[in-house]
């Protein structure tokens, strides 16, 4: 059983079509996915699917593109975190992309969600784009590791993963690990310790070959996760079994399916 580790299937072009999506992740394996909260505004919908479909987990945060969200504050999400079916926080960290002038508000939520994360004993979900070394320093600063997380869609060089390892942090790879010219990413997969290691779709975002370019679903976590046993020159089967023991070693309050 592969578990797609970051999805959006609250997304309406995804969630128009749940019963197939949901069909698609039975015939390729996928036992499980994590349904991603990017804003509160939207979490009722995210969390409804959580607690409707039992393989199915949620996650809470605001994401670092939206600017217009409501803010959270420490208090609530702790109290939305509280949920049984909501098994990290997030998905938060730095996007530099976005926000050129790396403004400090994103730096404060970031900080928030670390302290929502500890006090409630869950795992972070991070997104970190063009601002690497922020947020690795925030993880530190904050005592992030005494929680974890993954690392989610993974594009950065080695060195890069080296210090979120060092800090207790899983490395999740998306659909970009099987472009032909995601060279730097197909190394990083490669130099993982295989025990550190998550797979995830970012549906409807990313879909892998050989549906790059189209809408991605969760199903298609099983090409992540055969091009991580080809670049490692292992079997399928050996992927599926440490991603899946990973991830729930991580995600400790998510049930494994029977």
């Amino acid at each position: 059983m592969l578990v797609d580790s970051h999805c959006h299937i609250d997304f309406p072009d995804l969630a128009e079509q749940l019963p197939g999506v949901l069909g698609n992740m039975q015939n390729n394996g996928v036992g499980c996915a994590v349904c991603i909260g990017v804003n509160l505004e939207d979490f009722p919908r995210v969390l409804a699917l959580a607690e409707s479909h039992p393989n199915i987990f949620a996650t809470v945060g605001v994401h670092p593109e939206y600017t217009d969200a409501e803010e959270p504050d420490l208090a609530r999400l702790l109290s939305l975190a509280s949920h049984p079916r909501v098994i990290a926080i997030g998905e938060t960290g730095l996007d530099y992309y976005w926000q050129k002038d790396k403004p400090e508000w994103q730096r404060e939520r970031f900080r928030t969600h670390i302290r929502a994360a500890l006090a409630c004993g869950k795992p972070l979900v991070i997104h970190t784009r063009e601002s690497a070394d922020d947020t690795l320093n925030i993880l530190a600063e904050e005592g992030a590791q005494a929680v974890g997380g993954v690392m989610h869609c993974f594009t950065e060089n080695w060195e890069v993963a080296q210090r979120a390892l060092d800090l207790g942090f899983y490395i999740s790879f998306s659909g970009i690990v099987t472009f032909k010219n995601a060279l730097t990413i197909k190394d990083v997969a490669q130099k993982v310790p295989l025990d550190k290691i998550l797979v995830e779709t970012d549906a409807p975002y990313l879909a892998p070959v050989p549906y790059r370019g189209k809408q991605n679903q969760p199903a298609y976590v099983l090409h992540v996760a055969e091009e991580i046993a080809r670049l490692r020159g292992i079997s399928l089967a050996e992927v599926t079994q440490a991603t899946t023991d990973n991830f729930f070693r991580l995600f400790k309050t998510a049930s494994r399916p029977q």
